[in-house]
C-alpha cells in the first residue's frame, strides 16, 4: 500500500482523491509514522475478527477425542512401556 506525507496529500488531494476512487487505498503519514489509512467507501471492509462456533454443525469430533494417541504421548513422556 502506498504511503504518502501530509504535506503532499495536501498538495496532491485531487489526484490521491482520484486513485482512491479507483480502487487504490494508501496511507498518510506524518514525519514517517502511519497516522490514517484512505481508501473509497465502496471497498470491503477488511476481513472481520473471526467468532467461536462459525464452523458449529460442518466438523465432528469424535467421542475418543481426547484419548485419541494416549499411548504414544505417554510413552512419549515416560519412554517405552
Amino acid at each position: 500500500m502506498r504511503t504518502v506525507n501530509i504535506h503532499e496529500a495536501k498538495t496532491h488531494l485531487s489526484r490521491l482523491i482520484d486513485a482512491a476512487m479507483k480502487g487504490e487505498s494508501f496511507i498518510i503519514a506524518k514525519a514517517g509514522r502511519p497516522m490514517v489509512r484512505v481508501s473509497p467507501i465502496t471497498a470491503p471492509e477488511e476481513l472481520q475478527q473471526r467468532r467461536l462456533g462459525f464452523l458449529a454443525g460442518k466438523i465432528r469430533v469424535p467421542e475418543d477425542f481426547d484419548r485419541m494417541g494416549q499411548d504414544d504421548i505417554v510413552s512419549l513422556f515416560n519412554g517405552p512401556a
